[in-house]
């Protein structure tokens, strides 16, 4: 596989109360930002190219007026190199398309969309606190369909409190009547510095216990499945093996990437670097003629093995068994007898229940 592209587009509407990636609620930096985005991609050198998947991701991509699309494109497909077929997309909120934007998507060469519809109920969405509705979601599936994409992802967020199952599994239904290619289904977290993250207390949680949290996954997984989507990892789900997201394989299967605008995070196959998360510092900086890298991390490699365990045991296609530590017969034969595991073709994979336990499975393997 090759290496991935990213760009972080750090402007939105309104700031949702979920969101922990970073991201304004203003366009008026966007001119400045536009002209150090350039100044990046100058400094940046050619380190892993051609590359196979461009993802302009945010914040709000589709927010971007048709003039400053039209230069950001110019200035990456001018600067770096692309694979044929390369998957290009672009993440888009339901309120920003119209038949004329998804019309532009299409000739800017993007043909990927991730949609943020969220949910298909108004009453969740204004809790969410989502700028749209049910019907301008439905609009703009529909739109781009129309423009002629044939390969669109439809964000989900479930898992909060008040969110009967009965309510989730009608949304996910609604969702499946425009045949999406893609879908990811995110169980809400309270992400730090968000508002939820700061109204959740102890007594009064936003989000739904952990037994209640468990059946609402299982749940997802079992429905989606049984109307023909792979979960090839935990929270995403593909109509088949190639419409599988291929810059976010990259991140779960140590494959290099690179990564401009505020915040956004570079990984070569040994060290990871990060740009600084503000518009006004990363411009500032490129302004003064450096990159704007905050900080660097060169992985050892037992850093790197344990994370391929952790990102591994995450998806659908596992670990290699010669990847494990010598004498782990008996933790792989205990983990498959309590459902968790399944073992084939010289790799181990985790169950639908096995998902659960994903961030804890590596732990049974540590030496």
């Amino acid at each position: 596989m090759q290496p991935g592209l990213y760009v972080h587009v750090p402007f939105c509407r309104s700031k949702c109360p979920y969101c922990g990636f970073y991201s304004i609620a203003s366009k008026a930096p966007i001119d400045r930002w536009l002209d150090g985005l350039e100044k990046e991609i100058s400094y940046t050198q050619k380190p892993f190219g051609p590359f196979d998947s461009l993802y302009l991701g945010g914040g709000t991509p589709s927010f971007l007026s048709k003039t400053v699309l039209e230069r950001v494109m110019a200035l990456i497909l001018g600067h770096f190199s692309l694979t044929p077929g390369a998957e290009i997309t672009l993440e888009a909120n339901p309120c920003d398309i119209s038949s004329e934007k998804a019309n532009l998507f299409k000739s800017l060469k993007i043909n990927r969309i991730n949609l943020g519809i969220q949910s298909f109920n108004d009453d969740v969405l204004t809790f969410l606190g989502r700028r749209h509705s049910s019907k301008t979601a439905e609009n703009a599936l529909r739109h781009l369909r129309s423009a002629g994409f044939q390969n669109i992802g439809v964000d989900l967020i479930y898992g909060f409190k008040t969110q009967p199952m009965k309510e989730w599994i009608a949304t996910l239904r609604r969702a499946l009547a425009f045949q999406p290619e893609h879908l990811s289904c995110y169980q809400l977290t309270l992400e730090r510095g968000t508002v939820f993250e700061r109204r959740s207390h102890p007594e009064d949680m936003i989000t739904l216990p952990d037994k209640s949290a468990a059946a609402h996954f299982l749940a997802t997984s079992s429905f989606l499945e049984s109307n023909g989507y792979i979960q090839y990892e935990v929270s995403n789900f593909a109509r088949n093996k190639g419409l599988e997201a291929r810059h976010n394989r990259k991140y779960w299967q140590h494959i290099p990437y690179l990564g401009l605008g505020p915040s956004a995070h570079s990984f070569d196959g040994k060290k990871r670097w990060w740009n600084l998360g503000s518009v006004k510092k990363y411009c500032a900086a490129l302004e003064k003629g450096r990159l704007p890298i905050e900080g660097t991390e060169t992985l050892t490699k037992e850093q790197i093995h344990l994370e391929s365990l952790a990102l591994g045991f995450r998806t659908r296609r596992g670990v290699a068994l010669k990847s494990l530590p010598p004498k782990s017969e008996k933790t792989l034969s205990m983990l498959q007898k309590k459902g968790f595991l399944k073992v084939a073709d010289g790799r181990a994979f985790p169950t639908r229940r096995g998902y659960l336990l994903a961030d804890h499975l590596p732990l049974h393997f540590s030496d």
